[in-house]
C-alpha cells in the first residue's frame, strides 16, 4: 500500500525538540531531501534556499505548528522571520526569488505523479512496527520503483523518522526491533555526504542502547564510509572479489576491534578471507574471542529479483480485503477538537465593550488565511485546571492538566462541560490582544456578569470531580500500571519489552547458577576418566607381571627338574596371586567406568535441568494475551484547583458565503 510523506513535515515529538543537536540533524535532513527532490543541489552553510527553509522548519516546529506543503509554500512567501541572520529578510532573499522557489515547490505538488506521495498510509513507524492490538509486525518499503532522486528523498525522511521513534524509547539491553537495509551503495558512501548519511551514522552509533539492530547488506564494502563500518559490531562476510574491498574490510575490523578492547591480527584475518570459499561466510563478534567460519545449508531458491508494482498489488491485495475499513466520515458535534462549522455566523460586529473586571484572552490563531476569509472571534468560555491523583497502594503520585473550551449562549445559563472542547493551550500561551482587523460575535448576557464567573468556577471543579478519573490498566503477571495518558496497545508494546528485558534477566540468571554445578561435574568427569586409564594401564602391568611369572615357573618345569623346589612352588604361587591381581584390577576399572558413566548421566541430567528453566522462562507469561486489570484512582475534591475561568475569544474564519471554520 503506498505511504504519505506529509508526516515528516509535522512537529516533532517533545524528545526531539528539546534535543538541539538531533532537531538540527532532521531540520537539515529534510531541507536536503526535499531540495535534492527538487533538483538543487544545496549546501547547509552557503545555500540560501537551504537556509531559508530550515529557518520556516526551525520556527514553526518550536512553536509546535506542522507543515504540509501548501503551507510551506505560502511561508517561503511570506515567512515568519523579518531577519536572517544581520540582513533583513529581503536582503537577504529578495521576494522575487522566493516567489521563484515557491513556484518550484508548487510545480512539485501540483504535478500528477507526486500525488502518490501525498496518499496513502502515514510514515509513522510506531503504527507500522505494531498493530492496533500491540502484536509486533514486520514492514517493507520497496522503492524500486522510484528514481535515485525520489529514493534518497524517501530514505531521508525514512531514516529521520526511525530516528525519532527510536529517541523517544526507553533504553535496554534486549532487542526491541530491527531495521534491515539492503544495498546501501550511495546512502553512507565514503566521501559525499548525501541527506541519508547523518541519520545512517546516528543509528550505527546509538541504536543499540534503545534496543534498535541495524542490519545493512552491500555487495561492495569499499562504497560504505569507513565510520560505519567501525561502529557496526557484527559482520557477516563472503568471498570478497577485490584487493580493495579486502582492505576495507580489515580497516573497518580493525577499527571495530580496538573500540571494544579486544585484539586484532590483521594478517590472520586477511589470510582467513582470502580462503573463504563459496557459500563460506566469516562471522566476527567483537565481543567474542576469535572469528567464527561457517557454511549455510544448500537450499534451492529462485530468485525471483525486485517484485514489480503489480506484483506486490497482488501479495496486498488478500491483506488489505481484510484489514479494517475506515468508518465513514461523521458530522462533528458542536464541543468537538477537530470541529469545522458549516453553519450561518451571527452578524459580525466591531468588538463589544465589556466591564474591566470580566477577564478576558484570546486564542492565538494557527494556520495561514485561507483567500477571501476574515478572521471572527467567537466568545467562548476557557477553564484551565489542575488535577492531582494520589493512591499509595498504587504507587500513583501525578497531575493531569484539563483545558477546556465552553460554549456560552443566552439559553443556556451554565456551560455544558460535558460537551467542551480541548482546548489543547495553557494559561501561558493565550494572548491579551486580538489580531487586527478582526470581527467579533455577540457576548451572551451571563457572560458580562462577573459574579458567575465565580460560580462557573466551582462548577467546573465539581465536574472535575464527578466525571474525571484516572483509568489505569494493571500487569497481573509483570505488576506494572500504564502510565497517564497511555493506551492499551502503547502499554501492552511496553509490556512485551519489560517481559523480554526480565526474562533475558531470568535465563542469565539460570545460566550462571548451573554453570559451577556443570562445571564441578565436567572436573569429576575428567578426573574420573584419567582414574579409568590409571586402572587400564595398572591392569595391563599387572597382566604383563603375571604372564612373565607364569611363563617362568612353566620353564623351569620343561627343564626336566625332578623336584619341586621351594623356589619354584613360590614362583607358581606368585603367579597364581598375579592372576587374582589381575581379576581384581579388571574389577577396579569397571567400577571407574560406573563412576565415569553415572557423572555422566549426572551430567546429562543438569544439562535437562537448565534447558527445562530456561524454556520456562522463556515461555513466561504472553503480554498480549494476558487480561490487564482496569485501576481506577478517583480525585479529591480539595486535590483540584481551578487557575483560570475566563472569557477566551476563539478564532474562526469567515468565508464570503458566512461559514466559519476553526482558526486555532
Amino acid at each position: 500500500m503506498p505511504v504519505s510523506i506529509l508526516k515528516s513535515f509535522e512537529a516533532p515529538e517533545p524528545v526531539i525538540l528539546e534535543d538541539t543537536d538531533l532537531l538540527r540533524e532532521r531540520i537539515n535532513t529534510t531541507v536536503t531531501g526535499l531540495l535534492n527532490l527538487l533538483g538543487i543541489d544545496a549546501d547547509p552553510i552557503q545555500s540560501r534556499e537551504h537556509i531559508l527553509l530550515s529557518t520556516i522548519l526551525d520556527v514553526s516546529w518550536r512553536q509546535g505548528q506542522g507543515l504540509d506543503l501548501a503551507r510551506f509554500i505560502q511561508a517561503i512567501q511570506a515567512p515568519p522571520v523579518s531577519r536572517v541572520g544581520v540582513f533583513d529578510l529581503d536582503s537577504f532573499f529578495p521576494a522575487k526569488d522566493r516567489f521563484a522557489l515557491a513556484m518550484q515547490l508548487n510545480n512539485l505538488l501540483a504535478a500528477p505523479g507526486f500525488q502518490a506521495w501525498l496518499e496513502g498510509q502515514a510514515l509513522d513507524i510506531d503504527r507500522m512496527l505494531y498493530t492496533e492490538e500491540g502484536k509486533p509486525r514486520v514492514a517493507i518499503f520497496s522503492i524500486a520503483h522510484l528514481n535515485d532522486t525520489e529514493r534518497m528523498f524517501f530514505v531521508s525522511l525514512l531514516l529521520t523518522q526511525v530516528l525519532g521513534w527510536m529517541r523517544s524509547q526507553s533504553g535496554t539491553t534486549s532487542l526491541r526491533s530491527l531495521f534491515y537495509m539492503d544495498e546501501i551503495f550511495g546512502y553512507i558512501p565514503p566521501v559525499a555526504n548525501p541527506p541519508s548519511k547523518a541519520p545512517l551514522l546516528t543509528l550505527l552509533k546509538q541504536a543499540r542502547a534503545f534496543g534498535l539492530g541495524v542490519v545493512l547488506a552491500t555487495q561492495n564494502p569499499v562504497d560504505l564510509d569507513y565510520k560505519g563500518l567501525s561502529n557496526t559490531g557484527t559482520w557477516f562476510i563472503g568471498r570478497l572479489q577485490t584487493d580493495r574491498d579486502k582492505q576495507r574490510v580489515l580497516d573497518g575490523l580493525e577499527g571495530a576491534g580496538s573500540s571494544g578492547g579486544g585484539k586484532f591480527d590483521r594478517q590472520k584475518m586477511e589470510q582467513t578471507l582470502a580462503g573463504l570459499g563459496s557459500r563460506v561466510f566469516l562471522m566476527n563478534n567483537v565481543h567474542e574471542d576469535a572469528p567464527v567460519i561457517f557454511e549455510t545449508r544448500w537450499v534451492m531458491s529462485y530468485l525471483r529479483g525486485p517484485l514489480t508494482r503489480d506484483q506486490i498489488k497482488t501479495l496486498m491485495d488478500p491483506i488489505k480485503a481484510t484489514a479494517p475499513k475506515k468508518a465513514a466520515m461523521k458530522t462533528p458535534k458542536a464541543g468537538a477538537a477537530s470541529k469545522a462549522r458549516a453553519r450561518s455566523a451571527p452578524p459580525p460586529a466591531p468588538r463589544p465593550m465589556l466591564p474591566p473586571d470580566i477577564p478576558q484572552f484570546f486564542i492565538p490563531v494557527r494556520g495561514a488565511q485561507p483567500e477571501g476569509a476574515t478572521l471572527f472571534y467567537e466568545p467562548m468560555l476557557l477553564g484551565i485546571a489542575q488535577v492531582y491523583y494520589a493512591n499509595a497502594k498504587a504507587g500513583i503520585a501525578t497531575e493531569q492538566g484539563f483545558s477546556l473550551l465552553a460554549e456560552l449562549s443566552d439559553r443556556v445559563s451554565k456551560p455544558r462541560w460535558d460537551e467542551a472542547e480541548d482546548a489543547g493551550i495553557g494559561a501561558e500561551e493565550v494572548e491579551k490582544t486580538p489580531e487586527p482587523d478582526a470581527l467579533f460575535g455577540d457576548v451572551p448576557k451571563a457572560a458580562s456578569n462577573k459574579r458567575n464567573y465565580a460560580g462557573w468556577s466551582r462548577g467546573l471543579q465539581d465536574w472535575l470531580y464527578r466525571k474525571q478519573s484516572l483509568q489505569l490498566l494493571k500487569s497481573p503477571s509483570l505488576k506494572t500500571l500504564s502510565h497517564l495518558g497511555e493506551s492499551e496497545r502503547d502499554f501492552r508494546i511496553r509490556l512485551q519489552q519489560a517481559a523480554h528485558e526480565r526474562r533475558d534477566q531470568l535465563v542469565e540468571r539460570i545460566r550462571k547458577k548451573y554453570a559451577s554445578k556443570v562445571a564441578s561435574v565436567e572436573e569429576r568427569i575428567r578426573k574420573a576418566e584419567q582414574a579409568v586409564e590409571r586402572e587400564r594401564e595398572q591392569a595391563k602391568q599387572q597382566k604383563l607381571q603375571t604372564v612373565i611369572s607364569v611363563g617362568a615357573t612353566l620353564f623351569g618345569a620343561i627343564l626336566g627338574r625332578k623336584r619341586v623346589s621351594r623356589t619354584g612352588m613360590g614362583r607358581a604361587t606368585t603367579a597364581a596371586r598375579g592372576a587374582g591381581r589381575i581379576l581384581k584390577e579388571k574389577q577396579d576399572i569397571e567400577r571407574a567406568e560406573e563412576n565415569v558413566e553415572a557423572l555422566s548421566e549426572k551430567l546429562a541430567e543438569l544439562h535437562a535441568l537448565l534447558a527445562e528453566e530456561t524454556e520456562e522462562a522463556k515461555s513466561a507469561a504472553d503480554p498480549l494475551a494476558e487480561e490487564l486489570e482496569p485501576v481506577e484512582i478517583r480525585p479529591k475534591k480539595k486535590d483540584i484547583s481551578v487557575s483560570l475561568l475566563a472569557l477566551a475569544w476563539t478564532p474562526y474564519w469567515l468565508d464570503d458565503r458566512g461559514r466559519m471554520s476553526r482558526a486555532g
